[in-house]
């Protein structure tokens, strides 16, 4: 059978510290959403300033990453080119999701909501990178 590396609380933490650290940086208020895997909220943070939309948003842009093992810019790149059926897929194809990738394998992803969503990004990247 076959062992795979998984998310911890611990882990979650650190992702969160370092992309509130970069939005912080910036003045910008977000939230993060820390998805498992499968999809599955693991951990949310809303910074002061951010609206309760911006809370489900993070939260379908990583579940979309998770899901997919792809970031979620690469879905809105396919729409953005022409792709119109791609609106029907179970995904937010907007950028501010990213899977995480560990050993080769998802073991989850990070949503960001709050600002553009190239800074969105940003801040995930910030937090995935703190893993590393």
């Amino acid at each position: 059978m076959k062992t795979s590396p998984m998310l911890t609380l611990d882990d979650c933490r650190k992702i969160t510290a370092a992309a509130e650290a970069e939005a912080r940086k910036n003045n910008w208020n977000v939230c993060i959403a820390i998805l498992d895997d499968g999809g599955h909220l693991l951990h949310l943070a809303r910074m002061d300033g951010a609206t309760p939309a911006n809370a489900e948003i993070a939260i379908e842009k990583g579940r979309s990453a998770a899901v997919t093992r792809r970031s979620t810019k690469m879905w809105e790149d396919r729409v953005a080119g022409g792709r119109m059926v791609m609106l029907k897929m179970p995904v937010l194809p907007v950028q501010g999701g990213l899977p995480i990738i560990a050993e080769g394998t998802c073991v989850g992803a990070v949503g960001i909501s709050g600002v553009q969503s190239h800074e969105d990004e940003q801040i995930a990247k910030a937090g995935i990178d703190a893993l590393k």
